[in-house]
């Protein structure tokens, strides 16, 4: 079966920067609220959000990549995200974003890997650049979770 040559993706604003995750990892997107606070979690592990009756686990990208200290904001989104681990207890996770996301398509003219995956923070799987983003703004660094 042949790879496809382009693939959805979803840019999502967070404090300090920006995820880009496939389209089809992402659910929903739902107003931000106080998180339900779990016992000695990690700063970047929130709590747990409520979503269509799931109690789903909220992470702060931001944190966990080392971009901010803090979360939060007006803007503040939750991307409810399919998680890949395959635990059917835990089917979703929850991802604060700052907004909404930006549909984007994704191929390999358009996605340029910046090669520093030496010194890629916890969480990322790769550091890289969108070509339209870099070619506009002369800088598109985005970082891609680790998976």
């Amino acid at each position: 079966m042949d790879k496809p040559s382009e693939i959805r993706g979803l840019m999502i604003t967070v404090t300090n920067g920006r995820v880009l995750l496939p389209n089809a990892n992402v659910t929903e997107i739902i107003t931000f609220s106080t998180p339900e606070a779990i016992e000695n979690a990690p700063n970047w592990l929130l709590g747990r959000t409520r979503w269509r009756g799931w109690r789903v686990p909220l992470v702060s990208f931001s944190i966990l990549a080392g971009l901010s200290d803090r979360e939060g904001g007006k803007n503040a989104k939750v991307t409810v995200l399919k998680a890949l681990g395959g635990n059917p207890k835990m089917p979703f996770l929850a991802m604060v974003a700052q907004g909404f996301p930006r549909l984007t398509t994704i191929s390999n003219e358009t996605l340029i890997i910046t090669g520093e995956d030496d010194a890629r923070a916890p969480g990322v799987a790769h550091a890289v650049m969108i070509r339209d983003d870099y070619d506009r703004a002369g800088s598109g660094r985005h970082r891609t979770p680790d998976q």
